[in-house]
């Protein structure tokens, strides 16, 4: 088995989509682009891994906008690693954006949804050690 590659800081680490009808854009998704889901348990409901069909590669999330996900907006967001996520939030908010999604632990590292000055959504993602 190949060895994993720690990951690297700029790296798009991941991507996913949360709104309010997770599950009737969930049945979308696979009919549009075949994309097959698997469930995760979120403490009382589900969100989704979509998975290319053959192979079972998880592709992106689609999330329920419930929760600590609440604040972010219906649209494709990508997850981008950064050295220190404390550090980029600081730059982030000197620089005239926006926290969106205050950081939080989120698999096995932590997260922080930002909006820079232009509008535009994105994802930080310090990973775990």
């Amino acid at each position: 088995m190949p060895k994993k590659s720690k990951p690297k800081v700029g790296d798009i680490a991941w991507r996913d989509l949360t709104v309010k009808h997770a599950v009737k854009v969930r049945d979308f998704y696979a009919a549009v682009v075949g994309w097959k889901s698997a469930g995760v348990d979120m403490g009382g409901y589900e969100d989704f891994c979509m998975n290319r069909p053959g192979d079972d590669t998880t592709m992106a999330g689609i999330c329920h906008a419930r929760g600590e996900n609440a604040n972010l907006p219906p649209q494709w967001l990508i997850y981008v690693n950064v050295a220190s996520l404390s550090k980029s939030v600081a730059a982030c908010r000197k620089r005239g954006g926006k926290v969106v999604c205050p950081l939080r632990k989120m698999g096995g590292g932590k997260m922080a949804g930002i909006r820079d000055p232009a509008g535009a959504v994105v994802a930080l993602f310090e990973p775990g050690e």
